[in-house]
């Protein structure tokens, strides 16, 4: 495993919130950074070392905006290779005041609930649109469960795979590890510049391709599909910053190889065949209904 990482020096993590209104209004501030002074954006900053996801959430909102908040959901994993991570939530107002012109300091200048379109202001980026728009859709129809940080340490970055395969019939399988005790399998990202350029999920993709015999019938590859959940604690084993994400991935369809799932070439790894029906249900309904990752 690669050595353990940490804040402020091999990675980086960023925390955003869209919170609403009663009325349906979105919560701005208006930046007080010199490059970007006087536009407006979602209340965001970067976490601490020694913090939390969800700490880290509520200190920036309230020192943005003036608001406590509580988290409901994350709603996006955004990522510019491992170095860089921001985690996108939808969260409710819990008290406090907006913070006003007179309160201005260098955290921002004041803060807002926006009801009208917001590409009418002097937007600090457009990047948030997106994630304006899927807390819409969430708070219209959640396309996932309320998905919130796990208190469990971890000193890499790393990826815990869920890869199924159905058959057309329906059968399912996993994807597991079979050292020890059967487990899904887990890959560590590194943190030199190389691999940092590379994404979070190129040693993910890069272990497939070695390890599954993905024939030309097979193609395209495993793609990422989504996030279902991930852990987290701060000051982990040797003061580190580690995080565990769940992701799920895709296969594509059987072609040529007929109703079961390829065999690894790796004897590492081995397919699963799901019979329970319950468990199997639970999967399946777990895999269209996903935290979306944006690289």
């Amino acid at each position: 495993p690669p050595a353990p990482v940490s804040l402020g020096r091999t990675v980086c993590y960023v925390v955003l919130a869209v919170l609403f209104n009663e009325e349906g209004a979105v919560l701005l501030v208006q930046e007080a950074k010199p490059e970007c002074r006087g536009r407006w954006y979602l209340p965001a900053g970067r976490m601490e070392p020694g913090e939390g996801i969800v700490e880290a959430l509520r200190r920036e909102v309230k020192e943005e905006s003036g608001l406590e908040c509580e988290p409901i959901t994350l709603l996006a994993l955004e990522e510019r290779g491992p170095a860089w991570i921001r985690f996108a939530f939808l969260a409710c107002p819990a008290g406090g005041t907006l913070k006003t012109l007179e309160e201005a300091d260098a955290e921002s200048l004041q803060a807002r609930w926006w009801s009208g379109d917001p590409r009418a202001l002097p937007l600090r980026s457009p990047d948030i649109l997106p994630v304006l728009d899927l807390a819409a859709r969430y708070r219209r129809s959640p396309p996932h469960p309320p998905t919130l940080p796990r208190q469990l340490p971890c000193a890499p970055l790393c990826l815990r795979l869920l890869l199924p395969f159905t058959s057309p019939a329906g059968d399912l399988w996993v994807l597991l590890g079979t050292a020890g005790t059967p487990h899904l399998p887990v890959v560590a990202c590194g943190v030199s510049p190389t691999k940092l350029r590379a994404g979070l999920c190129q040693p993910v993709l890069r272990l497939l391709r070695d390890r599954l015999p993905w024939d030309p019938p097979w193609d395209p590859r495993p793609g990422v599909l989504g996030l279902l959940g991930l852990q987290h604690r701060a000051g982990g084993p040797g003061g580190s910053d580690g995080i565990c994400f769940n992701v799920v991935l895709s296969t594509p369809a059987p072609g040529t190889h007929g109703d079961v799932p390829p065999e690894p070439c790796d004897p590492a790894l081995r397919w699963w065949h799901v019979e329970d029906e319950g468990l199997r249900g639970r999967i399946l309904q777990r895999l269209r209904a996903t935290v979306p990752i944006r690289s």
